[in-house]
Protein backbone atom coordinates (compact mmCIF):
# COMPACT_ATOMS: atom_id res chain seq x y z
CA UNK A 1 0.00 0.00 0.00
CA UNK A 2 1.22 3.55 -0.69
CA UNK A 3 0.20 7.03 0.32
CA UNK A 4 1.80 10.13 -1.11
CA UNK A 5 1.38 13.46 0.60
CA UNK A 6 3.32 16.65 0.16
CA UNK A 7 2.19 18.08 3.45
CA UNK A 8 -0.23 16.75 6.06
CA UNK A 9 -3.04 14.21 5.99
CA UNK A 10 -5.25 13.55 8.99
CA UNK A 11 -7.26 10.39 9.35
CA UNK A 12 -10.54 10.42 11.19
CA UNK A 13 -12.53 7.41 12.41
CA UNK A 14 -15.43 6.47 10.13
CA UNK A 15 -16.55 3.25 11.80
CA UNK A 16 -15.26 1.05 14.59
CA UNK A 17 -13.42 -1.21 12.17
CA UNK A 18 -13.00 0.66 8.89
CA UNK A 19 -11.05 3.85 8.32
CA UNK A 20 -10.60 6.16 5.39
CA UNK A 21 -9.04 9.53 4.75
CA UNK A 22 -11.78 12.06 5.42
CA UNK A 23 -9.90 15.32 5.93
CA UNK A 24 -6.78 16.98 4.67
CA UNK A 25 -5.03 19.92 6.21
CA UNK A 26 -3.01 21.44 3.40
CA UNK A 27 -0.09 23.53 4.60
CA UNK A 28 1.29 23.92 1.10
CA UNK A 29 0.45 22.38 -2.22
CA UNK A 30 -2.36 19.92 -2.83
CA UNK A 31 -1.67 16.30 -1.96
CA UNK A 32 -2.76 13.05 -3.51
CA UNK A 33 -3.14 9.65 -1.90
CA UNK A 34 -4.10 6.09 -2.78
CA UNK A 35 -5.19 3.48 -0.28
CA UNK A 36 -5.76 -0.28 -0.06
CA UNK A 37 -8.26 -1.31 2.60
CA UNK A 38 -6.17 -4.21 3.89
CA UNK A 39 -3.52 -1.87 5.34
CA UNK A 40 -4.45 0.96 7.69
CA UNK A 41 -2.03 3.82 7.91
CA UNK A 42 -1.57 7.54 7.78
CA UNK A 43 1.45 9.33 6.38
CA UNK A 44 2.66 12.64 7.67
CA UNK A 45 5.36 13.58 5.22
CA UNK A 46 6.88 16.29 3.12
CA UNK A 47 7.71 15.67 -0.55
CA UNK A 48 11.09 14.41 0.65
CA UNK A 49 11.64 11.66 3.21
CA UNK A 50 10.59 12.83 6.67
CA UNK A 51 13.25 13.36 9.33
CA UNK A 52 11.58 10.85 11.67
CA UNK A 53 9.46 7.91 10.58
CA UNK A 54 7.13 6.42 13.19
CA UNK A 55 5.45 3.03 13.05
CA UNK A 56 2.27 2.84 15.10
CA UNK A 57 1.03 -0.68 15.80
CA UNK A 58 -2.25 -0.56 17.68
CA UNK A 59 -5.65 -2.24 18.03
CA UNK A 60 -8.19 -0.74 15.63
CA UNK A 61 -10.62 -3.62 15.13
CA UNK A 62 -12.32 -6.28 17.23
CA UNK A 63 -12.30 -6.36 21.02
CA UNK A 64 -10.45 -3.45 22.58
CA UNK A 65 -10.52 -1.36 19.39
CA UNK A 66 -11.71 1.73 21.26
CA UNK A 67 -8.45 1.79 23.24
CA UNK A 68 -6.29 1.81 20.13
CA UNK A 69 -8.52 4.35 18.41
CA UNK A 70 -8.13 6.72 21.35
CA UNK A 71 -4.33 6.31 21.45
CA UNK A 72 -4.17 6.93 17.71
CA UNK A 73 -6.44 9.97 17.84
CA UNK A 74 -4.60 11.54 20.77
CA UNK A 75 -1.23 10.99 19.08
CA UNK A 76 -2.36 12.38 15.75
CA UNK A 77 -3.97 15.42 17.40
CA UNK A 78 -0.63 16.36 18.99
CA UNK A 79 1.20 15.95 15.67
CA UNK A 80 -1.40 18.05 13.86
CA UNK A 81 -1.26 20.80 16.48
CA UNK A 82 2.53 20.92 16.31
CA UNK A 83 2.51 21.78 12.60
CA UNK A 84 5.66 19.67 12.27
CA UNK A 85 5.98 18.23 8.76
CA UNK A 86 9.27 16.44 9.51
CA UNK A 87 7.45 13.38 10.81
CA UNK A 88 5.79 10.50 9.00
CA UNK A 89 3.44 8.14 10.84
CA UNK A 90 2.55 4.70 9.47
CA UNK A 91 -0.40 3.12 11.30
CA UNK A 92 -1.49 -0.52 11.17
CA UNK A 93 -4.02 -2.64 13.02
CA UNK A 94 -2.66 -5.50 15.16
CA UNK A 95 -6.15 -6.97 15.70
CA UNK A 96 -5.03 -7.70 19.30
CA UNK A 97 -3.01 -10.66 18.00
CA UNK A 98 0.66 -11.08 19.03
CA UNK A 99 1.58 -12.82 15.79
CA UNK A 100 0.07 -9.99 13.77
CA UNK A 101 1.92 -7.38 15.85
CA UNK A 102 5.22 -9.19 15.26
CA UNK A 103 4.57 -9.43 11.52
CA UNK A 104 3.75 -5.73 11.29
CA UNK A 105 6.77 -4.75 13.39
CA UNK A 106 9.09 -6.79 11.17
CA UNK A 107 7.67 -5.10 8.08
CA UNK A 108 7.93 -1.64 9.59
CA UNK A 109 11.54 -2.16 10.68
CA UNK A 110 12.82 -3.99 7.61
CA UNK A 111 10.75 -2.49 4.78
CA UNK A 112 9.36 0.80 6.06
CA UNK A 113 12.65 1.64 7.81
CA UNK A 114 10.93 3.32 10.76
CA UNK A 115 13.00 5.07 13.41
CA UNK A 116 10.49 4.82 16.24
CA UNK A 117 7.73 2.35 17.12
CA UNK A 118 4.71 3.04 19.33
CA UNK A 119 1.02 2.30 19.82
CA UNK A 120 0.70 -1.16 21.40
CA UNK A 121 -2.14 -1.46 23.92
CA UNK A 122 -1.77 -5.01 25.24
CA UNK A 123 1.14 -6.25 27.34
CA UNK A 124 1.37 -9.66 25.66
CA UNK A 125 1.77 -7.89 22.31
CA UNK A 126 4.37 -5.54 23.80
CA UNK A 127 6.36 -8.51 25.07
CA UNK A 128 6.26 -10.01 21.57
CA UNK A 129 7.47 -6.83 19.84
CA UNK A 130 9.51 -4.53 22.11
CA UNK A 131 12.59 -6.68 22.92
CA UNK A 132 13.21 -7.45 19.26
CA UNK A 133 12.63 -3.86 18.16
CA UNK A 134 15.02 -2.35 20.68
CA UNK A 135 17.62 -5.05 19.97
CA UNK A 136 17.56 -3.85 16.35
CA UNK A 137 18.37 -0.31 17.44
CA UNK A 138 14.84 1.12 17.22
CA UNK A 139 13.25 3.37 19.81
CA UNK A 140 9.97 2.19 21.32
CA UNK A 141 7.70 4.70 23.07
CA UNK A 142 4.86 2.97 24.90
CA UNK A 143 1.59 4.90 25.13
CA UNK A 144 0.01 2.17 27.24
CA UNK A 145 1.35 -1.33 27.97
CA UNK A 146 3.96 -1.40 30.74
CA UNK A 147 4.73 -5.03 31.65
CA UNK A 148 6.98 -5.55 34.66
CA UNK A 149 9.36 -7.68 32.57
CA UNK A 150 10.33 -4.55 30.60
CA UNK A 151 10.71 -2.36 33.69
CA UNK A 152 13.20 -4.50 35.61
CA UNK A 153 15.86 -6.84 34.27
CA UNK A 154 14.41 -6.56 30.77
CA UNK A 155 14.66 -2.76 30.61
CA UNK A 156 16.39 -1.17 27.63
CA UNK A 157 17.87 2.25 26.98
CA UNK A 158 15.72 2.64 23.84
CA UNK A 159 12.45 1.70 25.56
CA UNK A 160 10.46 4.51 27.17
CA UNK A 161 7.04 4.05 28.75
CA UNK A 162 5.03 7.27 28.67
CA UNK A 163 1.96 5.87 30.44
CA UNK A 164 2.89 3.88 33.56
CA UNK A 165 4.41 0.64 34.69
CA UNK A 166 1.56 -1.87 34.82
CA UNK A 167 1.55 -2.22 38.61
CA UNK A 168 1.14 1.50 39.36
CA UNK A 169 -2.60 2.11 39.14
CA UNK A 170 -3.29 -1.18 40.92
CA UNK A 171 -0.89 -0.26 43.72
CA UNK A 172 -2.85 2.96 44.06
CA UNK A 173 -6.10 0.98 44.21
CA UNK A 174 -4.71 -1.22 46.99
CA UNK A 175 -3.60 1.83 48.93
CA UNK A 176 -7.04 3.40 48.49
CA UNK A 177 -8.83 0.23 49.60
CA UNK A 178 -6.66 0.14 52.72
CA UNK A 179 -7.42 3.81 53.43
CA UNK A 180 -11.14 3.07 53.09
CA UNK A 181 -10.83 0.39 55.76
CA UNK A 182 -11.59 -2.65 53.59
CA UNK A 183 -10.34 -5.83 55.21
CA UNK A 184 -11.21 -8.65 52.81
CA UNK A 185 -11.03 -8.12 49.06
CA UNK A 186 -12.00 -10.44 46.23
CA UNK A 187 -9.69 -9.74 43.28
CA UNK A 188 -9.71 -10.80 39.63
CA UNK A 189 -8.00 -10.00 36.32
CA UNK A 190 -7.34 -11.62 32.92
CA UNK A 191 -4.56 -14.17 32.74
CA UNK A 192 -1.96 -12.28 30.71
CA UNK A 193 1.04 -10.13 31.72
CA UNK A 194 -0.92 -6.97 32.57
CA UNK A 195 -3.48 -8.98 34.55
CA UNK A 196 -0.76 -10.70 36.52
CA UNK A 197 0.90 -7.35 37.22
CA UNK A 198 -2.48 -5.93 38.27
CA UNK A 199 -3.12 -8.43 41.05
CA UNK A 200 0.52 -8.28 42.17
CA UNK A 201 0.31 -4.50 42.36
CA UNK A 202 -2.92 -4.50 44.36
CA UNK A 203 -1.58 -7.04 46.83
CA UNK A 204 1.63 -5.04 47.26
CA UNK A 205 -0.22 -2.13 48.93
CA UNK A 206 -3.46 -3.67 50.24
CA UNK A 207 -3.03 -4.42 53.92
CA UNK A 208 -6.11 -6.61 54.36
CA UNK A 209 -6.80 -10.26 53.48
CA UNK A 210 -8.03 -11.83 50.24
CA UNK A 211 -11.32 -13.72 50.17
CA UNK A 212 -10.61 -14.87 46.63
CA UNK A 213 -8.23 -14.40 43.71
CA UNK A 214 -9.09 -15.35 40.13
CA UNK A 215 -7.54 -15.12 36.70
CA UNK A 216 -10.07 -14.94 33.88
CA UNK A 217 -9.64 -15.58 30.17
CA UNK A 218 -8.44 -12.64 28.08
CA UNK A 219 -11.42 -11.46 26.05
CA UNK A 220 -13.96 -13.25 28.29
CA UNK A 221 -17.50 -11.83 28.26
CA UNK A 222 -19.48 -14.18 30.55
CA UNK A 223 -18.65 -13.79 34.25
CA UNK A 224 -21.48 -15.79 35.81
CA UNK A 225 -19.11 -18.27 37.48
CA UNK A 226 -16.83 -15.57 38.87
CA UNK A 227 -19.74 -13.51 40.18
CA UNK A 228 -21.17 -16.60 41.87
CA UNK A 229 -17.85 -17.08 43.67
CA UNK A 230 -17.86 -13.45 44.78
CA UNK A 231 -21.41 -13.81 46.11
CA UNK A 232 -20.46 -16.95 48.04
CA UNK A 233 -17.35 -15.36 49.57
CA UNK A 234 -17.01 -13.26 52.71
CA UNK A 235 -15.55 -10.33 50.78
CA UNK A 236 -16.18 -6.77 51.90
CA UNK A 237 -14.89 -5.30 48.62
CA UNK A 238 -14.10 -6.24 45.03
CA UNK A 239 -11.06 -5.23 42.99
CA UNK A 240 -10.94 -6.03 39.29
CA UNK A 241 -8.87 -5.17 36.25
CA UNK A 242 -10.81 -5.93 33.08
CA UNK A 243 -10.04 -3.41 30.32
CA UNK A 244 -12.23 -2.62 27.33
CA UNK A 245 -15.24 -4.80 26.60
CA UNK A 246 -14.34 -7.21 29.39
CA UNK A 247 -14.98 -4.49 31.96
CA UNK A 248 -18.27 -3.53 30.34
CA UNK A 249 -19.52 -7.12 30.50
CA UNK A 250 -18.40 -7.69 34.08
CA UNK A 251 -19.82 -4.46 35.50
CA UNK A 252 -23.21 -4.94 33.86
CA UNK A 253 -23.46 -8.55 35.05
CA UNK A 254 -22.23 -7.65 38.53
CA UNK A 255 -24.88 -4.92 38.84
CA UNK A 256 -27.62 -7.20 37.48
CA UNK A 257 -26.81 -9.75 40.19
CA UNK A 258 -27.51 -7.19 42.90
CA UNK A 259 -24.32 -7.80 44.90
CA UNK A 260 -23.99 -4.93 47.36
CA UNK A 261 -20.22 -4.64 47.68
CA UNK A 262 -17.99 -1.63 47.00
CA UNK A 263 -15.94 -1.94 43.83
CA UNK A 264 -12.44 -0.54 43.35
CA UNK A 265 -10.41 -0.70 40.18
CA UNK A 266 -7.95 1.05 37.89
CA UNK A 267 -9.04 3.62 35.33
CA UNK A 268 -8.83 1.01 32.56
CA UNK A 269 -12.13 -0.46 33.72
CA UNK A 270 -13.86 2.90 34.29
CA UNK A 271 -12.57 5.11 31.53
CA UNK A 272 -14.50 7.44 29.28
CA UNK A 273 -15.28 5.05 26.44
CA UNK A 274 -16.32 2.25 28.77
CA UNK A 275 -18.60 4.29 31.02
CA UNK A 276 -21.12 5.16 28.32
CA UNK A 277 -21.70 1.46 27.68
CA UNK A 278 -21.90 0.55 31.38
CA UNK A 279 -24.26 3.34 32.41
CA UNK A 280 -25.66 3.69 35.92
CA UNK A 281 -23.98 0.50 37.12
CA UNK A 282 -20.69 2.41 37.34
CA UNK A 283 -21.94 5.47 39.25
CA UNK A 284 -20.03 6.11 42.46
CA UNK A 285 -17.27 3.62 41.75
CA UNK A 286 -13.80 4.77 42.84
CA UNK A 287 -10.96 4.17 40.42
CA UNK A 288 -7.31 5.13 40.20
CA UNK A 289 -5.58 6.99 37.38
CA UNK A 290 -2.59 9.18 36.61
CA UNK A 291 -4.88 11.42 34.53
CA UNK A 292 -8.33 12.98 34.60
CA UNK A 293 -10.05 15.40 32.28
CA UNK A 294 -10.42 17.84 35.20
CA UNK A 295 -6.74 17.99 36.21
CA UNK A 296 -6.03 21.68 36.65
CA UNK A 297 -3.27 22.61 34.23
CA UNK A 298 -3.28 24.62 30.98
CA UNK A 299 -2.05 21.78 28.79
CA UNK A 300 -4.78 19.43 29.97
CA UNK A 301 -7.56 21.99 29.60
CA UNK A 302 -6.46 22.77 26.05
CA UNK A 303 -6.12 19.06 25.21
CA UNK A 304 -9.61 18.17 26.50
CA UNK A 305 -11.22 21.07 24.64
CA UNK A 306 -9.41 20.47 21.34
CA UNK A 307 -9.95 16.69 21.43
CA UNK A 308 -13.68 17.11 22.03
CA UNK A 309 -13.91 19.72 19.27
CA UNK A 310 -12.10 17.56 16.73
CA UNK A 311 -13.56 14.14 17.49
CA UNK A 312 -16.93 14.95 19.05
CA UNK A 313 -16.29 12.99 22.24
CA UNK A 314 -14.52 13.46 25.54
CA UNK A 315 -10.95 12.13 25.62
CA UNK A 316 -10.11 8.99 27.55
CA UNK A 317 -7.06 8.05 29.56
CA UNK A 318 -5.73 6.33 26.43
CA UNK A 319 -6.18 9.47 24.33
CA UNK A 320 -4.22 11.51 26.88
CA UNK A 321 -1.42 8.94 26.77
CA UNK A 322 -1.29 9.05 22.97
CA UNK A 323 -1.17 12.85 23.11
CA UNK A 324 1.65 12.86 25.65
CA UNK A 325 3.60 10.22 23.71
CA UNK A 326 3.53 12.32 20.55
CA UNK A 327 4.57 15.45 22.43
CA UNK A 328 7.47 13.61 24.06
CA UNK A 329 8.64 12.51 20.62
CA UNK A 330 8.23 16.00 19.18
CA UNK A 331 10.22 17.49 22.07
CA UNK A 332 13.10 15.10 21.36
CA UNK A 333 12.96 15.92 17.64
CA UNK A 334 13.31 19.60 18.49
CA UNK A 335 16.67 19.10 20.20
CA UNK A 336 18.32 16.05 18.62
CA UNK A 337 18.62 14.10 15.37
CA UNK A 338 17.19 10.59 15.55
CA UNK A 339 20.27 9.30 13.71
CA UNK A 340 22.36 10.30 16.75
CA UNK A 341 20.95 7.67 19.08
CA UNK A 342 22.79 8.84 22.18
CA UNK A 343 21.61 12.43 21.78
CA UNK A 344 18.06 11.42 20.86
CA UNK A 345 17.90 9.06 23.83
CA UNK A 346 19.01 11.86 26.14
CA UNK A 347 16.39 14.17 24.65
CA UNK A 348 13.66 11.60 25.32
CA UNK A 349 14.92 11.04 28.85
CA UNK A 350 14.75 14.79 29.55
CA UNK A 351 10.98 14.70 28.91
CA UNK A 352 11.00 18.40 28.06
CA UNK A 353 7.33 18.71 27.14
CA UNK A 354 4.11 19.91 28.75
CA UNK A 355 2.20 16.84 29.86
CA UNK A 356 -1.56 16.62 30.29
CA UNK A 357 -0.70 15.25 33.74
CA UNK A 358 1.26 18.30 34.85
CA UNK A 359 4.58 17.26 36.36
CA UNK A 360 6.17 14.37 34.47
CA UNK A 361 9.59 12.74 34.70
CA UNK A 362 11.20 9.41 33.89
CA UNK A 363 12.73 7.22 36.55
CA UNK A 364 16.01 5.37 36.16
CA UNK A 365 14.29 2.62 34.13
CA UNK A 366 12.59 5.01 31.67
CA UNK A 367 9.19 4.63 33.31
CA UNK A 368 7.17 7.53 34.73
CA UNK A 369 7.49 9.02 38.18
CA UNK A 370 4.11 10.67 38.70
CA UNK A 371 1.14 11.25 40.98
CA UNK A 372 -1.70 8.71 40.95
CA UNK A 373 -5.21 9.97 41.72
CA UNK A 374 -8.50 8.57 42.95
CA UNK A 375 -11.49 9.36 40.72
CA UNK A 376 -15.21 8.80 41.15
CA UNK A 377 -17.67 7.95 38.39
CA UNK A 378 -20.33 10.64 38.05
CA UNK A 379 -22.87 11.83 35.50
CA UNK A 380 -22.66 15.25 33.87
CA UNK A 381 -25.92 15.81 32.03
CA UNK A 382 -26.28 12.72 29.86
CA UNK A 383 -22.58 11.84 29.94
CA UNK A 384 -20.95 9.42 32.36
CA UNK A 385 -17.47 10.53 33.33
CA UNK A 386 -15.01 10.81 36.23
CA UNK A 387 -14.16 13.55 38.66
CA UNK A 388 -10.84 13.62 40.45
CA UNK A 389 -11.06 13.37 44.24
CA UNK A 390 -7.41 13.61 45.24
CA UNK A 391 -3.92 12.12 45.16
CA UNK A 392 -3.38 8.59 46.46
CA UNK A 393 0.30 8.11 45.61
CA UNK A 394 2.68 11.06 45.18
CA UNK A 395 5.72 11.01 42.85
CA UNK A 396 5.17 7.29 42.43
CA UNK A 397 7.77 5.21 40.61
CA UNK A 398 7.90 1.42 40.43
CA UNK A 399 9.66 -1.27 42.42
CA UNK A 400 11.10 -2.90 39.30
CA UNK A 401 13.49 -0.02 38.67
CA UNK A 402 15.81 -1.54 41.28
CA UNK A 403 16.39 -4.49 38.93
CA UNK A 404 17.10 -2.34 35.88
CA UNK A 405 20.76 -1.91 34.97
CA UNK A 406 20.37 1.45 33.20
Amino acid sequence: MSMFLEELVVWRETTKEEYAVTDRINIGRAARCSTIAAALFVGLASSAMADVKVGMITTLSGGGASLGIDVRDGFMLAVEQSGNTDIEVVIEDDQRKPEMAVQIADKMIQSEKVDVLTGIIWSNLAMAVVPSATAQGKFYLSPNAGPSALAGKGCHANYFNVAWQNDALHEAAGAHATAEGYQNSFILAPNYPAGQDALTGYKRTFEGELSGELFTKLGQTDYAAEIAQIRASDADSVFFFLPGGMGISFLKQFADNGIDLPVVGPAFSFDQGILQAVGDAALGVRNTSQWGKDLDNETNAAFVASFEEKYGRLPSLYASQGFDTANLLLSAMASADVSDQEAFRAALKAADFDSTRGDFAFGSNNHPVQDIYVREVIKEGDVYTNRTLGVTLTDHGDVHAADCAL
